[in-house]
């Protein structure tokens, strides 16, 4: 799913720095002052109701909050509270696909018809679908996420095959591999391509890939549970005038391009482990973060930037209604920044506040 609460961020929040102006990279350390400062800003008129952050520059680590957990209660947002990741689940689905690509299991240059026969347009590859050039009609574009009428479905349990076919009721937007184009459709295919492939359902597959063996005990793919278990914040939006908490949904509207549910903690053992090499071979570690000229600032379900300031980075970010957040590492891991934002029923602009932390934390 795209971000909401930051409405000047695409759903990779990192490509937003294109045009950023941010200052020369050096080695001085995070500065914890700054850092605050500007997460303060992001929930005093830049659209967050609560804030947290978990940061690594070098040995230095640290975590960080602003603003509150609940709209009529003072109660601090947890530091290592639960949250909807929206589309960092992309991040987790790719691997489980390029884990499958190194095991022989699935061919990336492959139609997907060869595996999904009759799915979507015989033309497009896997590695289209993971790139987001396949030209597929994005699902979302089509659905009632206006406040008003999302509240009316937000219970609603969606099967994936239904998904796809509110995309597939569409033209493609342009001839496979031709462009880029950020669509959510891809990875409902994507997951649907894990069950084909795995036999089984696509979550239990990221459970007993990535999960399980990282001990990420306080992630999981959700399914139909409306619930966030364990500590956390809740989000908000405005229905008829009225502040509405829209923390609770039925997450298989997102499914595999943006449902799980996560901790800064969590995130940044992933990335870590992702950017090491634990989680793939060194043929599949190569293909998750390269670009192309159609798709320059996006690899196979990792967004990828050299920063203004020189700063390689590469990560996901992610938003469904009431949160956003963000996922971002150096490719070397030593500097990193975890986020997780509960939208402010007043909305807001996110803009300065969120290009100051990541200067201060990148550059």
């Amino acid at each position: 799913m795209g971000i909401r609460l930051v409405a000047t961020v695409t759903a990779t929040s990192l490509l937003a720095l294109t045009t950023a102006g941010v200052a020369s990279a050096d080695t001085a350390s995070v500065d914890r002052k700054v850092v605050q400062q500007a997460i303060d800003q992001l929930s005093s008129g830049g659209g967050a109701l609560g804030v947290q952050v978990r940061v690594t520059d070098g040995r230095q680590r640290f975590t960080a909050r602003s603003g509150k957990a609940e709209l009529d209660s003072d109660k601090p947002v947890p530091l290592d509270g639960r949250f909807r990741v929206g589309s960092i689940t992309k991040t987790f689905v790719s691997t489980v696909l390029l884990q499958l690509a190194g095991e022989g299991k699935v061919d990336l240059d492959a139609p997907v018809d060869r595996y999904l026969p009759g799915l979507i347009d015989k033309q497009i590859t896997v590695r289209q679908i993971l790139q987001h050039t396949s030209g597929l009609y994005n699902y979302t574009d089509a659905l009632p996420l206006d406040p008003a009428d999302f509240e009316k479905i937000r219970y609603k349990h969606w099967e994936p095959a239904e998904l796809v076919a509110i995309a597939t009721s569409k033209p493609l937007d342009f001839p496979p591999g031709t462009k880029w184009s950020y669509s959510n459709t891809n990875y409902i295919v994507a997951g649907l391509l894990i069950e084909k492939l795995t036999g089984k359902p696509y979550e239990r597959a990221v459970e007993q890939r990535i999960l399980k063996p990282l001990r990420l005990n306080d992630t999981e793919v959700p399914g139909d549970n409306p619930n966030i278990k364990g500590p956390h914040a809740h989000g908000y939006w405005t229905v008829d005038g009225k502040p509405s908490d829209i923390t609770r949904i039925n997450p298989s509207v997102a499914w595999a391009a943006g449902e799980m549910v996560s901790t800064t903690r969590d995130l940044d053992t992933f990335i870590v482990a992702l950017s090491s090499g634990k989680l793939l071979k060194p043929a599949q570690q190569q293909e998750i973060s390269k670009t192309t000229a159609v798709s320059p600032d996006y690899g196979l379900g990792l967004g990828v930037q050299t920063l203004p300031c020189g700063t390689k980075v590469w990560g996901h970010g992610g938003g469904i209604p009431g949160y956003s957040s963000d996922l971002l590492s150096t490719p070397d891991t030593k500097k990193r920044l975890e986020l997780s934002a509960t939208s402010a029923p007043t909305g807001g602009d996110p803009g300065q506040a969120y290009l100051a932390l990541l200067n201060e934390v990148f550059c």
